[in-house]
């Protein structure tokens, strides 16, 4: 079944934006004393929040003040607004929808100002204008669905006909709290993270229109 609208997470989905912000932290919290190596801090952080990222080292021991939030922003976004390069295929999978009438929009745990950022640097910001959702704009973050529901909401399609494109267990479990179907992207990340919370998975963005159908 086509779906009405597709929600695509941001990082690692439309950017490949993980591996530049994972070894930022992984500098970043080792000048704390937190030594983690880039498979940790994958486990550990990908699909949360910067805040949750921050109570959770702090737990393991680095002694984080409440200006490190700016700090790691800070540093992420020279990184990202570097380096960072569209993820493989997404603009054929966008061509693809477009030609079959299928609106898209972004549904982010991330701030409106790094998405500013890696949507603009990789030139696709303007496909997405006025569809691009933020936890800033919601009450809670994901694994809660609000992100996902205000999409869906906003474009007026309901949940049952929406499609989530997700790489991380906490956003497709977003997508599960919204009774959307979702598509996990395992690229980078493990299957069996995915698989309890997805109606299918793929690794290579040339496989999504197939199974969107389009």
């Amino acid at each position: 079944m086509r779906p009405k609208l597709v929600i695509f997470d941001c990082d690692g989905v439309i950017v490949d934006s993980e591996k530049l912000t994972n070894a930022v932290m992984r500098d970043n919290l080792a000048g704390y004393g937190l030594n983690l190596s880039i498979a940790q801090i994958m486990d550990l952080f990908v699909g949360g929040t910067m805040q949750g990222v921050m109570e959770l080292a702090r737990d393991m021991g680095a002694e984080l003040s409440e200006a490190w939030l700016d700090e790691i922003y800070g540093e992420m976004f020279v990184a990202l607004s570097r380096d960072v390069e569209l993820v493989a295929g997404v603009d054929t999978v966008l061509d693809r929808l477009d030609a079959a009438g299928i609106p898209y929009a972004i549904g982010s745990n991330g701030p409106h100002a790094k998405m500013d950022i890696t949507l603009t640097k990789t030139a696709i910001k303007a496909r997405f204008e006025g569809r691009i959702y933020s936890r800033e704009d919601v009450a809670a973050p994901k694994p809660a669905p609000d992100v996902y529901l205000k999409a869906a909401q906003d474009a007026g399609v309901a949940p049952a006909d929406c499609v989530v494109i997700e790489d991380s267990a906490s956003g497709a479990r977003a997508a599960v709290a919204a009774k959307m179907r979702c598509f996990g992207f395992h690229a980078d990340t493990p299957r069996k993270k995915l698989t309890p919370h997805c109606d299918a998975l793929f690794a290579r963005m040339s496989d999504l229109p197939d199974l969107l159908g389009v």
